[in-house]
């Protein structure tokens, strides 16, 4: 698979609240995209709006103002203002591997598929996050086996919905828009998981597109530190008590509610143990569960409507990718000057990848500049893939073109240059 001509029209929508640095990068991997038919959405608070007139991009994106603290809304927002076939969803604090969109377009090319999903990197750049699961009833989910190289089309059935992550997810304008879009009732958390089984009693058909890449680097906001610890579970209690309300037969609930407070204390515990939390956030951020748990259970939850047809017209986005992909590599010594001859080619919008090898076994770690350049530094005998041996005796040329040849159809691209 090759960039190209497009025929399939993507309307990319990106909610931005209190994290303008992470939208900034955001943007800057949207504006590089290895495909010719996207616009770029952005519902964003001021200081999200203040990054968008930063970057460059202004004239070309679509803004939209909302400064609610709902995700759903927001999201609501942007399908309003979308006008392309597919409604194609990214986080501000994540990245999309060049390919993302084109790979996504395959996927939607078959007419039955309805909704779709990609893998999700970890902060690392190297790990997964996510990569495909199911979702049940009581919002439980569990893994799905695919295929990490190809597509995968799924047909759901009622109560067993194919999760799609709310940082790479994608559905068909039409069907969103019958749906109703996204429950207004779900602040945070769980806004997904519903339309997952919203579309699951439909059984429609839902692709998992492994190499549809994005990265995730989870940026602080006030709901989460930089570190990923919560700070304050209040509204995911109540997301959970919506959620069951909507989906989870009333003598199956406060059997579901036990299980997943119990997870949700292991997991704080887990914290707790590992140093990121004070033993005395664990009863607190508990407290804050529960509260948010007998909130959510008298939540108002209103019937949705479906939404209307976009009434601003596609607004297509130019990528700045330009010429062929060009991948660049470095020893630790010297690697700043290769580091200054990558950006400057990003700059001119060329496709630019740099590998540094230090001479050790360090774990590799992946990132994307500023700039644009995809950076992806390490030891020439350390792990890259957590499958990898601890040790492994590469010589410098020969791991270059392994790496290369990992990431080759989510970036394409060329030969050591």
């Amino acid at each position: 698979m090759q960039p190209g001509s497009a025929s399939l029209r993507f309307s990319v929508i990106v909610v931005s609240r209190g994290r303008p640095a992470a939208l900034g990068l955001c943007l800057t991997g949207l504006s590089r995209l290895a495909y010719d038919a996207y616009e770029i959405i952005v519902v964003a608070d001021p200081d999200g709006l203040a990054a968008v007139a930063r970057s460059g991009l202004a004239d070309e994106v679509k803004q939209v103002a909302c400064d609610v603290a709902n995700i759903a809304v927001a999201r609501n927002l942007g399908v309003a203002a979308a006008a392309g076939e597919v409604i194609a969803f990214l986080d501000d604090d994540s990245v999309p591997e060049p390919g993302w969109l084109a790979h996504l377009a395959q996927a939607f090319a078959r007419p039955e598929v309805a909704a779709a999903g990609g893998f999700v990197r970890a902060r690392n750049g190297i790990s997964h996050q996510f990569t495909a699961a199911s979702v049940d009833r009581c919002a439980e989910t569990r893994p799905v086996s695919v295929d990490a190289q190809e597509i995968t089309c799924l047909t759901t059935e009622p109560g067993a919905g194919i999760k799609t992550e709310g940082t790479n997810m994608a559905f068909r304008r039409s069907v969103l828009a019958q749906l109703g879009g996204f429950d207004p009732a779900y602040r945070f958390y769980l806004e997904d998981a519903d339309l997952n089984l919203r579309l699951a009693e439909r059984g429609i058909v839902s692709a998992v597109v492994p190499l549809a890449e994005v990265h995730h680097h989870p940026a602080e906001s006030a709901t989460r530190r930089a570190s990923g610890v919560a700070r304050d579970l209040h509204e995911v209690g109540a997301s959970t008590a919506v959620f069951l309300r909507r989906h989870c037969p009333a003598p199956e609930r406060q059997a579901a509610i036990a299980r997943l407070r119990a997870r949700r204390r292991r997991s704080l515990v887990a914290q707790m143990v590992s140093g990121r939390l004070e033993p005395r956030d664990v009863g607190r951020l508990l407290a804050g569960f529960d509260a948010g748990l007998a909130e959510g259970m008298q939540r108002e939850c209103p019937d949705l409507v479906p939404l209307p047809a976009s009434a601003a017209a596609f607004r297509p986005f130019r990528s700045r990718r330009v010429g062929e992909p060009l991948v660049l590599a470095a020893r630790w010594i010297g690697w700043r000057g290769k580091l200054e001859q990558a950006e400057q080619l990003a700059r001119e919008g060329r496709p630019v990848t740099l590998f540094v090898f230090s001479p050790t076994t360090l774990y590799h770690r992946v990132r994307m500049t500023t700039f644009g350049v995809w950076v992806q530094s390490g030891g020439t005998f350390g792990k890259s893939l957590r499958s990898d041996k601890a040790i492994t005796l590469w010589r410098f040329s020969s791991r270059v073109s392994r790496e290369t040849g990992r990431i080759v159809r989510q970036r394409w691209n060329a030969p050591l240059g």
